[in-house]
């Protein structure tokens, strides 16, 4: 289980040190300016949220978490992290976006392969300033030592696991609001209490990371299970991390009239005998029939 034990193990070991217990050499501290100050850091390693960058060892406060149906990224292998300034806690908000105090921020490395083939591509930060979320994309070097800024986004040439290869395309700046945008706020997506386990959630809690477990967590299916899965529930758990961030009402394609959030029972709104409205690729029909 790629989240389970070992992330659990993992996320312990990030508890212990947060809380001082047989700590030889003092690592260095989480930059906690780097975060709510108004530049950009240059280099992921400014921020210090690794110890071993190449092996994506958390500092203490970052925590590793895992989600139990992820986006689909070009097959991309993601490692979560979230950070805490000392002495503050996320606050649940029934099985919604776990809500993030200033000063937080949330880490997400993208990387191909397996062991010592494993390459790391890019990292992606969103920083929780006192204006609000911030998000900045860093681009990993061929020597796997550092990541740094790539306002601009940028392209990568590789070859998946799976024999494919592809042109791997790092997000601009502005880009990341693609997906992060909600009534033209820049907010998180990803760290649902639905779609993170129990035994994460209750570790959190339990050692005072969060306020509590809310009601409705831990709900949406493993995707590990889609081939043998019920398919309901699986296909609306697809359709709201990978699609309703932007089809939901306020997100960037609120005009298309669909609602895929997991909570919509409507079936009307999720796409069930629903004409289309707006003429995207996703609009469906025959090509020369859409408008």
């Amino acid at each position: 289980m790629r989240w389970g034990a070992g992330l659990l193990t993992l996320a312990c070991a990030t508890f212990g040190a947060a809380l001082g217990h047989a700590t030889v050499i003092e690592p260095e501290p989480v930059n906690d300016a780097a975060i709510t100050g108004a530049a950009f850091p240059k280099a992921l390693s400014e921020f210090a949220f690794f110890q071993d960058v190449r092996d994506q060892h958390p500092s203490a406060g970052v925590y590793p978490y895992a989600l139990k149906t992820p986006l689909w990224s070009d097959g991309a292998e993601k490692l979560r992290f979230i950070y805490l300034p000392e002495g503050t806690q996320l606050a649940a908000d029934g099985d919604g976006l776990l809500q993030f105090p200033v000063g937080a921020a949330i880490i997400k490395t993208f990387a191909f392969g397996e062991g010592e083939a494993r390459r790391l591509i890019e990292t992606r930060v969103l920083l929780h300033r006192t204006d609000g979320w911030v998000a900045l994309p860093y681009r990993w070097n061929a020597e796997q030592t550092e990541a740094t800024l790539a306002l601009a986004g940028g392209r990568i040439d590789l070859v998946t696991p799976a024999g494919e290869a592809m042109s791997y395309a790092i997000p601009n700046k502005n880009q990341c609001k693609t997906c992060h945008s909600k009534d033209g706020e820049v907010i998180p997506i990803g760290p649902k209490a639905r779609n993170l386990s129990a035994e994460w959630l209750g570790l959190m809690a339990e050692t005072g990371v969060l306020d509590r477990v809310p009601e409705g967590a831990d709900s949406l299916p493993d995707w590990r299970t889609h081939a043998t899965g019920p398919a309901t529930p699986l296909a609306r758990a697809y359709l709201d991390v990978n699609c309703a961030h932007c089809h939901q009402p306020g997100g960037g394609a609120s005009n298309s009239g669909l609602d895929l959030r997991w909570e919509q029972s409507d079936a009307h709104a999720i796409g069930i005998m629903k004409r289309p409205v707006a003429a995207g690729r996703g609009a469906g029909g025959p090509p020369h029939r859409r408008s």
